[in-house]
């Protein structure tokens, strides 16, 4: 590996671990103040109220929550710069795959310090006459960029992402542990169920389980790239012959 090599992996598994932590900060924020994520599944006229009580500073986690999905661009650069030498298409691929994620989540994110922060903001002086509008504009976004886009579009890519980089970690060689790719495929996995919650409540376990198991799988993932950053191996360059 090249120094420049290193680099770009230590900052996709900084970026890992970071984004980890801030995302386990910013979902506790918002299921303390904001009864996250079980208020996704209520009706605008319990959540727009409670959306515009959070004030400033809960449209500004809001904001921070919509650009955490970021992280997967370098992440995902990192760990293609890791796994590339014994497997390219799939870490070239899952880079892609994680790329739109990012576009996908931001998109389903930001519905809320946007869209919804207006909506919450015109329902709170609308007539009741014309609250029914504004309700189903806000069922329209939820269902579209909420479930559609950010949910299952987001989640179906990133988890690919995480499938085709644990195996790739399980080709010989690879320079990390067998059981941390296996690992990374058992968060893909779920991950790839859970994403259908919204379909059926049959799957309702497993996403819980997920959303533990994804920071720390993160973390794991992290903290194996500083690792393989620091160490001798990986280098794609043939041995010199001795003379």
């Amino acid at each position: 590996m090249t120094s420049g090599d290193r680099n770009t992996i230590r900052a996709g598994g900084w970026s890992l671990i970071l984004g980890a932590v801030a995302f386990m900060a910013v979902f506790t924020y918002l299921a303390v103040r904001f009864n996250y994520p079980d208020v996704l599944d209520g009706h605008a006229a319990q959540v727009l109220p409670a959306l515009l009580a959070t004030g400033s500073t809960g449209r500004a986690v809001w904001a921070i929550y919509a650009l955490l999905p970021l992280i997967w661009i370098p992440a995902a650069v990192g760990a293609f710069h890791a796994l590339r030498a014994r497997s390219e298409g799939a870490a070239r691929a899952g880079m892609y795959f994680a790329a739109i994620s990012a576009i996908a989540m931001i998109l389903g994110l930001m519905r809320w310090p946007s869209f919804h922060w207006e909506l919450a903001g015109a329902y709170a002086v609308a007539a009741p006459a014309d609250r029914p509008e504004l309700e189903t504009i806000f069922d329209g976004l939820n269902s579209y960029l909420g479930n559609y886009i950010g949910e299952f579009l987001g989640e179906l890519c990133f988890s690919l992402f995480f499938l085709l980089s644990s195996l790739a970690m399980l080709k010989p060689d690879s320079g990390f542990p067998r059981w941390i790719g296996w690992l990374g495929i058992v968060t893909a996995v779920a991950g790839l169920a859970g994403m259908f919650r919204n379909a059926t409540g049959v799957v309702a376990p497993v996403a819980e389980v997920n959303n533990y198991l994804l920071p720390v799988w993160m973390i794991v993932f992290g903290v194996s790239l500083l690792r393989y950053a620091s160490a001798d191996t990986g280098s794609s360059a043939p041995p010199v012959p001795a003379r």
